[in-house]
């Protein structure tokens, strides 16, 4: 068995420090990098990039509404050429860092309000998608499962990759609740223990009790979350011990 690891990284900027992207760099598999509109800056995208070429880190983009001040999760009325701009503008933006060091980007992750926004609206679901395929048709796009972004996306015959949280609680159908901090961490064994069980068995408990079938193909980890370096580090040793192997996306959906 197969998985990959994502985080949110490069969401800094000016003066203003967010996440652990080193620490978190040294156990993911992909980095999902913000492009200059719910955080991070030239200066920073460049930086984050380099980080990820030191880590042998496969590069997305993480394209978000322009809102800093609400670091992307407020809810914007846009229309379907302004989200489709948007994407282009922050996609070709980390593609130009990325040149820069000799890298290519592998996949491409909503931010936010806008990722959540097109969980159930085609219409949207779709400017974001038509926005990707512009730079390419092989670049992975990371989506919730049962989402519009899901199901558009395999129509338009884009790869994507199936999504879960090892730090967010799931619904029913699989999306996630989103929150603006994320959990206390009450045991990083258990919450390990999900993460293996959501991979090998498809299946995870939600806050009500139920249980939910759930796709995997990639795992995210949010690097602002308190104590996130520590609980990377635990759910790689424990996917490890489960002869779980830990891959990038692009290696695990060609290979």
């Amino acid at each position: 068995m197969k998985v990959d690891l994502n985080c949110d990284m490069g969401e800094s900027f000016g003066l203003y420090q967010i996440g652990n992207d080193e620490e978190m760099m040294k156990y993911i598999t992909s980095a999902n990098i913000a492009c200059g509109f719910h955080g991070g800056d030239p200066h920073v995208m460049r930086q984050t990039v380099q980080l990820a070429k030191e880590y042998d880190v496969a590069l997305g983009a993480h394209p978000g509404f322009p809102d800093l001040i609400g670091f992307g999760r407020r809810h914007i009325n846009c229309t379907a050429d302004e989200v489709k701009d948007y994407v282009v503008y922050q996609m070709g933006a980390l593609k130009g860092f990325a040149q820069y060091v000799g890298l290519e980007l592998q996949h491409c992750k909503p931010h936010g309000a806008l990722y959540m926004m097109a969980m159930n609206d085609e219409t949207l679901a779709r400017a974001i998608l038509e926005g990707i395929a512009s730079f390419s048709d092989t670049i992975i796009v990371f989506a919730l499962n049962n989402s519009a972004v899901a199901h558009v996306g395999e129509k338009m015959g884009l790869p994507i990759a199936k999504e879960v949280y090892a730090d967010r609680e799931h619904t029913k159908d699989g999306s996630i609740i989103l929150t603006r901090t994320g959990p206390t961490i009450q045991s990083y064994e258990a919450m390990a223990d999900r993460v293996v069980k959501m991979v090998k068995e498809k299946k995870v408990i939600t806050p009500d009790g139920e249980e939910a079938t759930v796709e995997v193909n990639t795992v995210c980890i949010h690097g602002d979350t308190k104590g996130a370096p520590e609980l990377i580090r635990q759910i790689r040793e424990r996917l490890e011990e489960a002869n779980i192997n830990v891959e990038s996306v692009k290696r695990i959906l060609t290979g």
